[in-house]
């Protein structure tokens, strides 16, 4: 069945689609506080460019029509890196409960064993969403090269798990059954 559905594939060229995976990409993120007695669009923050394996959340409409200005990304990290720090996560019960979709701000992607690009399963960490100009992004996934790009029914399956944990709704009084 893998071969009928494959999670991955491997494409080239500046075109951008959700589930586009880029690695080590640069993310600006600023730091710091905001000085006493600035206001107005005075301000004078210090920022850190750091690196991320990163996954495009955009959707693929709004990239091929060239309908955003920023790409929403969310960064990604190997399964034992990410399970080794966190204790519920090491548990058998935490990796199944991740496996199956069932812990909010986490999803789970499937091992690549494409030729070449062999990496182990990924956890993507929808609770650190980050934008990035679009032309930036587009200009750097062509002078990369070849990159990976999950495959649909996988990419919507992304999508859906994204979607799930954004349109969460906490309620100020639970329901009261008597």
């Amino acid at each position: 069945m893998s071969e009928n559905f494959p999670w991955y594939t491997v494409v080239t060229g500046p075109g951008l689609l959700q589930g586009d995976v880029i690695y080590d990409c640069p993310v600006l993120v600023p730091f710091g506080e905001i000085p006493e007695g600035i206001g107005g669009n005075e301000y004078v923050l210090e920022g850190g460019m750091l690196t991320y394996d990163v996954i495009v959340m955009s959707q693929s409409c709004d990239l091929e029509q060239e309908k955003l200005d920023l790409v929403l990304v969310c960064p990604h990290w190997s399964f034992k890196e990410f399970t080794s720090k966190n204790d519920y996560l090491k548990s058998s019960k935490g990796k199944t409960e991740l496996k199956r979709g069932n812990i909010p701000g986490y999803h789970l992607l499937n091992k690549c064993d494409l030729e070449g690009w062999a990496k182990e399963a990924r956890v993507v960490d929808f609770r650190s969403v980050y934008s990035l100009p679009y032309q930036f992004l587009k200009q750097l996934a062509d002078k990369r090269g070849p990159r990976l790009r999950l495959s649909p029914p996988y990419r919507e399956h992304l999508s859906q798990a994204f979607a799930r944990f954004f349109m969460r709704v906490g309620l100020p009084v639970e329901v009261e059954l008597n």
